[in-house]
Parts: structure tokens; sequence; C-alpha cells
């Protein structure tokens, strides 16, 4: 009888999990439009970045400080503040903020989703990734898909939209540079959302004298309205989004949480209908198939480590 409601136990848990995984995968696929209405104020990306980044240290800083994990002065802890906060939010938000301005929120959350077939080339020439011949596939597949969404009358409405798309690969690419240093120097004895904390505060610091000397500081609650609202719930959304990313990786693997992503870049591209009343020709489903397909065959398979 013990064993039976074990095995109930298991499939239950199963099930959580799954749930998460897809409240996850939507409420990140939201913050690709609330992002583009963030900017409907024709605010700067600085400004924007440095409110961002005020929301994310008081969530994360909520949840950390009142379990005693505050931030580490050690020079490792240092320098992964660094380096996480220019490559995972100072430098792809930047370009993140001045793409999207421009770009149609759905695509903007297809291109998030190359992560992985940038960060395998590099993998290999940095020798921490062998080569196979189907992840080579998988990785022509996204270039076709990226190549589909840049051809003249295909899936961007305007072709002097195009301009933007190398723009909008920067962020990607910072991710993936991102992703393999965490791969090769961990996150210094912190935990993850201890370690995003650091980097959030650090990020704060940075950003605060560049949106000042660029002129993009602004109050956002002088007038506060829909762009304001839509920053604000991107920014606290992304925080929390991400402290429960990292619960799933620990208590169902990290193989199972990174299937977020295929969620992500569909249900961004849900919300950019229903949020921005965003409408997607032919062409833009069929680069979206090449590019899942792609990081697919891109993502390496790993044991996971841990069972439900």
């Amino acid at each position: 009888m013990s064993g039976g409601s074990g095995a109930m136990a298991m499939i239950d848990r199963r099930w959580f999990h799954l749930g998460v995984l897809l409240c996850l995968g939507f409420g990140w696929g939201m913050t690709q439009p609330l992002g583009k209405m963030a900017t409907a104020d024709g605010a700067g990306p600085f400004g924007l970045i440095f409110w961002q980044l005020v929301v994310c240290v008081l969530v994360l800083g909520a949840i950390c400080l009142p379990r005693g994990k505050g931030l580490v002065f050690t020079r490792p802890a240092l320098q992964f503040y660094v380096i996480v906060a220019a490559l995972g939010t100072l430098i792809p938000n930047a370009t993140f903020y001045l793409s999207v301005a421009r770009l149609p929120a759905g695509v903007m959350s297809m291109i998030i989703s190359a992560v992985p077939m940038i960060a395998f080339p590099l993998a290999v020439l940095l020798g921490m990734e062998r080569f196979a011949w189907l992840r080579l596939l998988g990785l022509c597949l996204g270039l076709a898909a990226v190549g589909l969404l840049a051809a003249p009358g295909a899936a961007l409405p305007d072709g002097a939209m195009v301009a933007f798309l190398p723009i909008a690969m920067v962020g990607p690419f910072c991710y993936a540079l991102e992703g393999l240093y965490v791969a090769r120097h961990g996150t210094a004895g912190m935990d993850p959302v201890q370690a995003m904390f650091g980097a959030s505060v650090v990020g704060l610091l940075a950003c605060l004298p560049v949106a000042v000397l660029t002129g993009q500081m602004f109050d956002p609650f002088a007038d506060f309205g829909l762009a304001e609202a839509a920053l604000a719930g991107s920014s606290a959304l992304h925080a929390l989004i991400y402290a429960a990313y990292v619960w799933l990786a620990f208590r169902a693997g990290a193989v199972f949480a990174s299937q977020c992503s295929y969620i992500v870049t569909g249900a961004g591209i849900f919300w950019a209908m229903v949020l921005l009343g965003e409408r997607f020709p032919p062409s833009l489903w069929l680069s979206l198939v090449l590019l899942l397909s792609g990081v697919a065959l891109v993502s390496p398979r790993v044991r996971e480590g841990r069972g439900g």
C-alpha cells in the first residue's frame, strides 16, 4: 500500500512540476510584449534598465536577505557580479529595448530562443563541447530561420526593420557568453538566486551614472501610466520567475527546467498577439518551426542529476 502511495505521490509531483514549467514559460513569454509596451513613452534604454534593476533588487533581496543570503564580497563573487551584470543585463537589455521598440514582440521572442545555437559553436571553439554533425544541422536550421525572418517581404511588416535584427541578436550572443562563463566558473559558491541578487545590485550601481550622464534617467512616478506599469510588471515577473526557475531546476532537474525555453518562444508570440494585436504571415510560422527544430537538435543531451 505504501508503495502505491509513493508512486501516486511521484506522479502528483511530476504533474505539479509540469504545471510550474508551463507557468514559467507563459510568464517569461509575457515579458517580451511588456518590454515593448514599456518603451511606448520613448524612455531611453538605460533609464528603463535602471528602474528594471531597482525592481529586481527589491524582489530578489526580499527572497535572499530573510534567509541570510546577502551579498558576498570575495574576489570570485565580485568577478561574477560584474561579468553577469554586463553580459546578463546591461548590454543585452540595452539592445533589447532599442530593438523591441522597432521590431514586433513576437519576432523578439523568437530571436531570444537562439541562445543555444550561438552557444554551441562558441563552446566547441573553447573546448567545452564536442562537435556533432546533428548539432551542426540544428545550427544550420537556426540560421535558415533567421535568414527567413530577414528576407524582404517575408516575416517583417517593414523592410527597414531588418536593420535592427543584428542589434536584436546581440542579446542572445551575450546570454550565450554568460551561460558559458557560468558553466565554466560556477557561481562563486553562492546559490543562483543569491548570485543574481548580487549581479543585480552591481548592475544597478553601474547603470545609474550611465543613465544620468546620457540624459536617460526619468521619474516613473511623475506620470505613472501604462508604459511604467508594463516596466514594473515585466521586471517583477522576470525576478519572480527566475527564482521559480532555480527552484524547479533543483527539484526536477536542470534538463527538465530548460524545456521552458520552448514554451517561452510560443508564449511570447501568443502574448504579442493578445496584448499588442500583432499578426504574423505564414513565413514567420515556418521560421518558428525551423528555429525550434534547430534548438532541439543543438541543445545538449545530458543526464539528470536529480530525480522528480
